[in-house]
């Protein structure tokens, strides 16, 4: 048996990932718990949960206990993390009983939220518990000299929120976050669907919309794609074929959101860094990086290089994981809890 006495958290909005420094990726998931409504017992933890969504019996429940980057409902959290981390052993032969845990939170999170996520963390079994803020963890898992007095610019875009940093010498020197990410856009797929054809559509529906026909740029060959929903004048089942450039339409409000949240952190960038971040531009990572396009299209908005992360999905998680050695660095990654 394997002791991973050390790993981190990247504790997201749709998917949770735990790492280690020395075997990477142990786990990756999405955040969905199915619970019993009468009583509150956890059913389902990720992936057999996703399964459920939508699809549940009256008595149990599918949720999503965490929204925009932060805790939802605490005592849901704490019992899914419980689960994760049984699940990892039984899975993978790894030992983390009283694991030393790194935790990404959102730069705009509240002191309230963090200590929120570090007791949940703590009284799922932790020993000890440090949070490290997403941007400065995504710069370490992208690879990137976060130990040095250079401008690295991470725009994480995930679930619940977008998260762009500013990192120079271990810490965040400029940094907003914005509740607009990847749940809005497919927020905004069903609503569109809904308006456009009367047609009724789930989030799973709608992720796949937005992975295999979602477009960040306008000249681009049209994509089609087939989806089945519920009319809601008939009630009965229907078929719809989506044009991407009605999908690029829709995803377009977006889109602009995070272009401002991406020049408002630039605005507050020192004189002194501006010129690294001219020649080493900027790094995407996060889910939401993985839409077609997406890169061009800020590249051609803002007129700095824009880059993908080596494993853009997987950055924050890794990161985390690596963290530990950059401790005494980390200057603005939170308190370490008591």
């Amino acid at each position: 048996m394997i002791t991973t006495s050390e790993i981190g958290i990247d504790l997201g909005t749709a998917n949770i990932l735990v790492s280690n420094k020395n075997k990477g990726i142990i786990f990756n998931e999405p955040t969905v718990v199915a619970v019993d409504r009468h009583t509150r017992k956890v059913v389902a933890v990720g992936l057999d949960a996703k399964e459920m969504v939508g699809k549940t019996p009256e008595n149990i429940e599918a949720i999503r206990p965490l929204k925009d980057g932060v805790i939802a409902d605490f005592d849901i959290t704490t019992e899914m993390l419980k689960h994760i981390f049984r699940k990892i052993g039984k899975i993978g032969g790894f030992s983390i009983r009283k694991p030393n845990v790194i935790v990404c939170t959102p730069t705009g999170s509240t002191s309230v939220d963090r200590r929120a996520i570090q007791d949940a963390v703590r009284n799922a079994g932790a020993k000890r518990v440090q949070l490290i803020e997403e941007p400065v963890a995504a710069a370490i898992g992208a690879g990137l000299s976060v130990d040095e007095p250079i401008a690295n610019v991470i725009v994480d875009i995930g679930g619940g929120t977008t998260e762009v940093g500013i990192i120079s010498f271990g810490g965040v020197v400029a940094s907003h976050s914005i509740p607009i990410a990847g749940d809005q856009m497919d927020a905004d797929i069903i609503q569109y669907v809904r308006k456009k054809y009367n047609l009724l559509i789930g989030e799973r529906t709608a992720e796949k919309i937005k992975i295999e026909i979602g477009t960040a740029l306008v000249d681009h060959e049209e994509m089609f794609l087939e989806v089945r929903g519920r009319d809601l004048v008939t009630g009965l089942p229907k078929t719809v074929t989506l044009s991407s450039m009605g999908i690029h339409e829709t995803l377009k409000e977006s889109l602009l959101a995070i272009l401002e949240s991406i020049r408002a952190t630039l605005e507050d960038c020192p004189a002194e860094l501006s010129g690294d971040i001219v020649d080493r531009g900027i790094i995407l990572t996060g889910g939401v990086s993985l839409l077609k396009g997406i890169d061009q299209w800020l590249w051609s908005k803002i007129s700095v290089p824009v880059h993908m992360a080596p494993s853009p999905f997987e950055s924050v998680a890794l990161g985390a994981g690596k963290a530990l050695a950059y401790i005494n660095l980390l200057h603005s990654a939170g308190k370490e809890a008591n």
